[in-house]
């Protein structure tokens, strides 16, 4: 799936992305600020998790109640070997059946699992992001 959309339209981008997934664990791909953490904002509030969506940079993971399912949010740009993410128990997460949206997944490419849903963002000359949404496994 392919889905232009501007910071006004982020309501209808994160629909869009949720009618077409086929798994729990979203990879989120995107140079730094084209929006992945605001995306996830708007993905975890329409999950029913209302308070405050940070990203999950130095903690490496949030995790937040949505109205049916946790959500673990993942920011593994800091981490410079799988070893760090396999140190934080990112398996258990993973094997945990809940929400599992992960930026930087690049980083641990060999932890994921091989049912995923991968969301390229691509940042448009007119300040608009393009999703790019692939599903595997």
């Amino acid at each position: 799936m392919n889905y232009t959309y501007s910071i006004s339209s982020l309501s209808q981008a994160a629909d869009a992305v949720l009618a077409t997934l086929t798994s729990k664990t979203l990879l989120f791909y995107g140079e730094m600020g084209s929006g992945k953490t605001t995306l996830i904002k708007e993905l975890v509030k329409k999950l029913g998790y209302n308070a405050l969506v940070s990203s999950p940079t130095f903690s490496l993971v949030n995790e937040y109640q949505g109205q049916e399912d946790k959500i673990f949010h993942f920011d593994f740009y800091r981490i410079e070997k799988e070893e760090e993410a396999l140190d934080m128990g990112v398996e258990e997460y993973l094997d945990s059946d809940h929400w599992n949206f992960i930026e930087w997944p690049e980083k641990i490419i060999n932890l994921v699992p091989a049912t995923k849903n991968e969301i390229f963002i691509k940042i448009n000359n007119d300040g608009t992001r393009t999703l790019n949404v692939h599903a595997n496994g």
